[in-house]
């Protein structure tokens, strides 16, 4: 991974959907992530605010993808638990181990501590190629909660 500034996070933009949306991670891995066209259409019918997807570019080059997301009820139960986090996160498939991961979740912790946030949530698949040790490694812990069959994990950012 490069540790120049030429690493940054992009808004999606007409200049760059088609970057954005030719990010894909390997076909082993496509069970634990919705493709980006996904995830771009999930953030459209969201209120403002809610979904904040962004490219990870390095120099002039797409790497990946991230959605984090702000604020959300995480409860169906009529109840309320406000919680912010990682929604998506895709490493192109040529470019993962080389830190881009890393730099998308600080990112979006820096980002919610900059809102007052203190925690930051995130959901993965279990099993074989799917994300759960990368997220570990990184200081993510389970806290006993399942959505739709993925495991939940929260990092803490204090």
């Amino acid at each position: 991974m490069t540790t120049t500034p030429a690493l940054r996070l992009e808004e999606v933009t007409p200049r760059n959907f088609e970057a954005a949306t030719g990010i894909q991670v390997r076909p082993e891995q496509e069970f634990a992530v919705s493709p980006v066209m996904k995830s771009l259409a999930e953030a459209y019918v969201h209120p403002a605010g809610v979904a904040w997807p962004r490219l990870i570019v390095d120099g002039d080059r797409p790497v990946g993808f991230l959605m984090a997301f702000f604020d959300i009820d995480w409860r169906t139960d009529g109840g309320s638990l406000v919680r912010s986090g990682l929604w998506r996160l895709n490493i192109a498939a040529g470019e993962q181990g080389r830190g881009y991961g890393r730099f998308a979740v600080r990112s979006v912790s820096d980002e919610i501590r900059r809102r007052g946030g203190t925690e930051l949530y995130v959901t993965w698949h279990p099993g074989p190629n799917g994300p759960e040790n990368f997220y570990l490694r990184l200081g993510f812990r389970p806290n006993g909660e399942t959505v739709e069959g993925e495991t939940v994990g929260v990092l803490e950012l204090s």
